[in-house]
């Protein structure tokens, strides 16, 4: 069996800009917030990147805030783990117990990336990287 690291991390934000504040003034943080086209997405880099936004050290990962909804079970964290296929893990998933939430999504220049609930009912992203995998 083949390891699927967590790669991304995602948090519910009210507010953008203060959450960008927040975390750039504790932690030092860069944010980056894009526009409708990416659905108003914030990103968090808690490490440096190459300039196709690899992480550059082993064992660690960037993330963002999507907007707060107003919907039971959408506005807590949840990971992102790295895939190599996503068709074979939506079938993993399934015959395992959970449940894929949502439709696939493009994400440009990114990969292909669902969520699911796992059989706690935890909401987890999965991403196949239109990168080639090294450390993800």
């Amino acid at each position: 069996m083949s390891k699927n690291p967590v790669v991304h991390f995602e948090m519910p934000a009210k507010d953008k800009k203060r959450v960008a504040q927040f975390y750039s003034q504790a932690f030092g943080w860069n944010m980056q917030q894009f526009g409708e086209e990416m659905d108003n997405y914030l990103v968090a880099q808690t490490t440096e990147t190459d300039d196709k936004g690899i992480v550059q050290t082993p064992g660690t990962i960037n993330g963002g805030f999507f907007e707060y909804k107003n919907e039971e079970g959408l506005n807590t964290p949840h990971l992102v783990i790295s895939v190599e296929n996503l068709d074979q893990s939506i079938e993993n998933i399934k015959s395992a117990g959970g449940q894929i939430f949502g439709e696939i999504m493009d994400i440009p220049n990114i990969g292909k990336y669902t969520s699911f609930r796992d059989s706690e009912g935890n909401l987890v992203g999965m991403l196949q990287s239109r990168m080639p995998s090294s450390n993800n």
